[in-house]
């Protein structure tokens, strides 16, 4: 029986037995389901993640964790969130030096969103983006589209200064603006 593990592992594992000239590594194996073929680059880099990781039983820090996997920018910012109380592991608030285990669910919030991941591979070191990828379930939900609002007040380079008309023009769409945004444009005019 083939194991996950097993199906993960770099071409360079799966080809250790085959003559010198077979071109095993190059074709999908029967071991192998179609249509799941990984790239060998990326292959390559999981197994070394994996040598780089934690042996069996041993757990990771979570700043550490969430770092390694991409979620923040540095292992500081990490641990500045747990202390913060921003991330949350199977529901509980925890300190940086917390034990992430295989199975557990992370939920980190940074940079405005909530992420909601499930890990799936424990590793200490960073990892490019594609390898990450593959150590967590995101089940983060969708970010929220960004809103695509010209700025006012941008004038072109080398317009000069605004004219008294230009002035009046940007208050009254700022006027209009804020009577947009207060419940309508049909009260009473601002006194001036």
């Amino acid at each position: 029986m083939v194991s996950e593990d097993d199906i993960d592992r770099a071409p360079a594992d799966e080809t250790a037995g085959t003559p010198a000239g077979d071109t095993a590594g190059d074709t999908p194996s029967a071991d192998r389901p179609a249509g799941s073929a990984v790239d060998p680059k990326v292959a390559a880099a999981i197994a070394a993640a994996e040598a780089a990781g934690p042996a069996s039983g041993e757990t990771v820090r979570i700043d550490s964790w969430i770092w390694a996997v991409r979620l923040v920018r540095t292992r500081s910012v990490g641990a500045t969130a747990c202390r913060g109380g921003h991330v949350r592991v199977n529901g509980e608030r925890v300190k940086p030096a917390h034990s992430v285990r295989v199975g557990d669910e992370v939920r980190l919030r940074h940079e405005g969103r909530e992420r909601i991941v499930v890990v799936k591979r424990l590793i200490r070191k960073r990892v490019g983006a594609p390898v990450a990828a593959q150590c967590y379930v995101d089940n983060s939900p969708p970010p929220p589209p960004r809103e695509a609002v010209a700025p006012i007040g941008v004038r072109d380079r080398g317009t000069g200064r605004p004219t008294k008309r230009d002035r009046r023009e940007l208050e009254r769409l700022r006027d209009l603006e804020r009577l947009r945004d207060a419940g309508g444009l049909g009260g009473r005019p601002r006194a001036r």
